[in-house]
């Protein structure tokens, strides 16, 4: 007995030790116990995997549990994703809770706040501008209009631009809009949106306080910019479902709630377009009687108040509408109304299926010439300041290293599996995106290497294709971006030292 006890005593005093595994909010049920089709989530998946080789992660919460939740590695649940413009919608949010608290109002003069700024032309038309106009998306603008990389005033920048209507007749998407309103409660509450945000939205949430870009001002950028994870998406669609009620307590008022998430203005007429039936306070009106955020390349927050459903998705498509599209062709059809018999054959499959998602590796193999990558090759001159690389492909675990004029970056490759890296700072073609990496590579043919890296808190990945001809180099790099599309970068060659 005391042998037994003193064993349970070392077994709880090792559990103890390990770290802390952060536990998942929303309570897992079978997709049929919640009138959910397990057919219609298998066939999400098939029809994302084979339609798209980018969607990143997903959660389908129906009356409150999740019925399903995946992410495709390299993705995983508790790595942040940059969400593009879907920080809009929280920016709206925390705007809800400044004019909740009376700190602002929705007819409060944009001009009021910026007296030591100059206004551009025409003078009526800016001392018309709301802050009701900024979350419509109704400044004025015919065009959107971003600030360059030497441009260090931002609100001076928007303040000083012409406006083409007058504010609340026209509406144009505009992300410097949502920047104002991060701006404006800054100047009015002494806090980043962030700060403002972190005790009335994020804590009682359980979302861990995120990173939020800045402009060179310290301003967080609103309309862009905010890392959160896929259930943190999930949760801030449930509290909207649940009207701004979180655990019993009323955090953010139902008026608001319904009132930023209903149509506002109209932009478009188009029946089947989910970008034409109406915007709210940065919120967009779906078909089928539901409303999201969302950010480029497919960052979704789908509320679903008649399916009582939120949908959460990542990803780095360019066709953000055919993947909106493959949701109300699939998991919308799988919601029912009535009581479902239990599938346990389709659940486990169903199971299966989201613990082994991936996204595709490199095809290939080990089928290299011996010695075809040995040393260091210098590389011509080039737009990406890469002087050289060394390959160190026949190591059980694979590494390159590129030097550049920024610096030098090592870049551990996976065999058979994405592998995670440090972050890197310097690889080619890879500025100003999300650092942290994980890589795949392959044997393609006997004399080209090919590896694939993703930049995981993003949407972005890079593939770089190696061809050894002798003592010749030749570096082909294809950045997918989403934003920008999929485009061939220049080609580099180079030569054995």
């Amino acid at each position: 007995m005391a042998k037994r006890y003193t064993f349970s005593l070392l077994l709880l005093a090792w559990s103890l030790s390990l770290p802390a595994q952060p536990a998942a909010y929303f309570p897992k049920s079978a997709p049929e116990a919640q009138s959910v089709v397990s057919d219609s989530i298998l066939s999400f998946i098939d029809r994302v995997e084979t339609e798209f080789d980018v969607v990143h992660s997903f959660m389908l919460i129906r009356h409150g549990y999740s019925v399903a939740e995946g992410w495709w590695a390299p993705y995983e649940r508790e790595a942040p994703h940059i969400m593009h413009s879907l920080s809009k919608s929280f920016t709206s949010t925390a705007v809800g809770f400044a004019v909740q608290e009376g700190v602002l109002t929705l007819d409060d003069l944009v001009v009021s706040f910026f007296p030591d700024k100059s206004i551009g032309k025409p003078d009526k038309y800016w001392n018309q501008l709301r802050i009701r106009d900024l979350l419509t998306m109704n400044t004025g603008h015919a065009e959107e209009r971003w600030p360059d990389a030497t441009t260090e005033d931002w609100a001076q920048f928007f303040l000083g631009s012409e406006l083409d209507f007058m504010p609340g007749t026209h509406f144009r998407y505009n992300s410097m809009a949502t920047y104002m309103l991060s701006s404006i409660l800054q100047r009015a509450t002494g806090e980043k949106l962030v700060d403002y945000l972190e005790p009335r939205l994020f804590r009682p949430l359980g979302i861990p306080k995120p990173d939020w870009k800045t402009c060179p001002d310290g301003v967080n950028t609103g309309g862009w910019g905010l890392q959160v994870r896929t259930e943190d998406i999930a949760k801030f669609g449930q509290f909207y479902l649940q009207k701004g009620k979180w655990e019993g307590q009323q955090l953010l008022s139902k008026d608001w709630v319904e009132m930023a998430t209903s149509k506002q203005v109209s932009n478009g007429s188009d029946p089947n377009n989910d970008w034409a039936q109406g915007y709210g306070f940065q919120f967009w009106q779906c078909r089928h009687d539901a409303y999201r955020g969302d950010g480029a390349c497919g960052q979704y927050c789908i509320v679903m108040p008649e399916q009582d459903a939120v949908i959460a998705i990542t990803s780095g498509t360019p066709d953000m509408h055919r993947l909106l599209q493959v949701v109300w062709e699939t998991l919308l059809p799988g919601m029912k109304d009535k009581p479902l018999s239990p599938q346990p054959e389709k659940e486990a499959e169903l199971r299966e299926r989201l613990n082994g998602l991936q996204l595709p590796l490199v095809s290939g193999g080990e089928n290299a010439r011996p010695g075809i990558a040995d040393g260091v090759f210098r590389m011509k001159g080039n737009n990406a300041g890469l002087e050289s690389i060394r390959f160190h492909l026949q190591e059980a675990a694979p590494f390159l290293v590129f030097e550049t004029l920024a610096g030098t970056d090592t870049l551990r490759v996976g065999k058979g599996a994405y592998r995670k890296g440090e972050a890197a700072q310097t690889l080619p073609y890879t500025e100003n995106l999300e650092p942290e990496v994980a890589t795949h590579g392959a044997w393609i043919g006997p004399d080209t290497y090919e590896t694939r890296v993703y930049l995981y808190h993003s949407p972005a990945r890079v593939t770089y294709t190696f061809i050894f001809d002798g003592d010749q180099l030749t570096m082909k790099t294809d950045l997918h971006q989403a934003l920008l599309g999929r485009r061939d970068l220049e080609v580099l060659t180079g030569r054995r030292e």
